[in-house]
């Protein structure tokens, strides 16, 4: 028997450290060759590193939540023969050490890369399976337990009988992506009584679908106490991975852009009844509209009038570059955490065109197949809130952009019009702007022509 080391593989782009976000295996398992071993995250993506060799885990080389350098030791596996390093010593995990300042917003960026978006990485990605950050869901950043690293390889274990009902045995972890996991926690389904029919005993999306239809255990043992019972627990929660990114990109943008917000009221009676009429003659044709490709074409329109809030902002080098063309960022919730599709050349798009796009890319955006360079250099972005209700909200600048509207939700009520008391369909742009090079005149201006635009549709294919 030999001693096997496998280090912490360099995923290219001159990238020099990563982050542990999540272990698949313990001391003491047996992993067969391309078997998941660890998840780790660099600024963009996260990465699967598998197995190259078949072995028994005798060491991890790091917790979850550390920062590890490329070349690193990841983890140490006993082999048959004489393995790549028999007579060498355990070594400790070669990590970047954290202080206050490791919770401080990274870098800026350059200019390709934007705000609060994540991305994925090249393919070429060498000795690692690669998966965008959508797939690495709010279990690697914000509900990882740092699991117990001091188990001994050759300790006795006795696995206790199964729950019954149970798939698995206690101590045995489900197969799953993080997205899976979290979706199954906000469920209240133990993946232990999920039966698998993924690649390797992995639990999917369908998999779940069918133990909810098929009415399965949930939570092994859960009992509901009295409705008014006190309740003590506590539950720290690491912000680690995909989580501790969407933060530090937040806490960048609050901290080097002065945001200044303007709230406007917006009359959509007319816009929504050219809406219904578009959809009941194209709808079979041309596919359903919502009313985001509508917005999307006020403010295409209305950035040719105001060019300095289609713009991104070096802030170091002082140079504003405003962009002819209108990358337009849509800021999306998927189950791993905000991401923002961006929408390339969306002044070149009809409505059914913008809409097909906006479709795929959200879509991909979910299932985490979306593509790099489709979470990169929007120039400017639109936020929606709507479906979720709310009058208000002050949205947070993709930096380094200058610019965000936000969409509130749409109301019916009461409003004069020409002296008369009538029901119309009201709704609120809640929109942010960098206040360094955008002043609030100008921010006002740009929402009242995309105000406008929406008030009477049809402007919006007068060129």
């Amino acid at each position: 028997m030999g001693i096997h080391i496998i280090k912490m593989p360099d995923i290219g782009e001159g990238i020099a450290e990563v982050e542990l976000v999540e272990w698949h295996v313990q001391p003491g398992d047996q992993v067969s060759e391309d078997q998941l071993l660890a998840d780790v995250m660099t600024d963009k993506a996260t990465v699967e590193v598998p197995s190259p060799v078949v072995g028994k885990v005798v060491s991890l080389g790091g917790n979850v939540g550390d920062v590890m350098a490329v070349g690193a030791e990841l983890i140490r596996l006993e082999v048959d023969g004489a393995g790549n390093a028999a007579a060498a010593p355990a070594m400790p995990a070669a990590t970047v050490q954290r202080d206050a300042s490791a919770d401080a917003p990274t870098p800026r960026a350059a200019p390709q890369e934007t705000g609060p978006v994540v991305s994925a990485p090249a393919p070429s990605a060498p000795a690692a399976m690669t998966r965008n950050l959508s797939q690495s869901g709010p279990e690697s950043g914000a509900g990882i337990a740092q699991r117990d690293q001091a188990a001994s390889a050759s300790a006795p274990k006795t696995a206790p009988a199964p729950a019954a009902g149970a798939l698995r045995q206690p101590g045995e972890k489900p197969l799953a992506s993080p997205a899976v996991r979290q979706r199954a926690a906000d469920q209240g389904i133990d993946l232990r009584y999920v039966a698998a029919s993924g690649k390797a005993g992995q639990i999917t999306h369908a998999d779940l679908d069918a133990h909810v239809a098929r009415g399965g255990p949930a939570q092994a043992g859960a009992q509901q106490g009295p409705a008014y019972a006190e309740r003590n627990g506590e539950h720290a929660v690491p912000v680690i991975g995909l989580r501790r990114k969407i933060a530090q990109k937040m806490q960048e943008s609050k901290r080097r852009i002065p945001h200044f917000s303007y709230v406007e009221e917006v009359d959509v009676t007319e816009l929504e009844a050219l809406r219904g009429k578009l959809n009941a003659r194209f709808g079979d044709s041309r596919g359903k509209l919502t009313l985001l490709p509508l917005l999307i074409r006020a403010i295409v329109l209305a950035v040719r009038e105001f060019p300095q809030v289609n713009a991104r902002f070096d802030d170091e080098a002082g140079v504003v570059t405003q962009y002819d063309a209108v990358h337009m960022g849509v800021a999306a919730q998927t189950d791993a955490g905000l991401m923002v599709p961006v929408l390339r050349h969306a002044e070149a798009l009809d409505l059914w065109s913008s809409a097909a796009r906006v479709a795929r890319l959200a879509e991909a955006a979910r299932t985490g197949k979306i593509a790099r360079d489709e979470v990169a250099g929007s120039t400017i972005t639109i936020s929606s809130l709507g479906a979720l209700g709310g009058i208000v909200s002050t949205p947070v600048i993709n930096y380094p952009e200058v610019a965000i509207v936000g969409i509130n939700r749409m109301v019916e009520r009461p409003v004069i019009v020409n002296g008369s008391i009538v029901a119309r369909k009201m709704m609120n742009l809640s929109s942010s702007f960098d206040h360094r090079v955008v002043d609030g005149m100008h921010a006002a201006e740009f929402i009242q022509v995309v105000r406008a635009y929406l008030e009477c549709p049809a402007t919006l294919f007068v060129e």
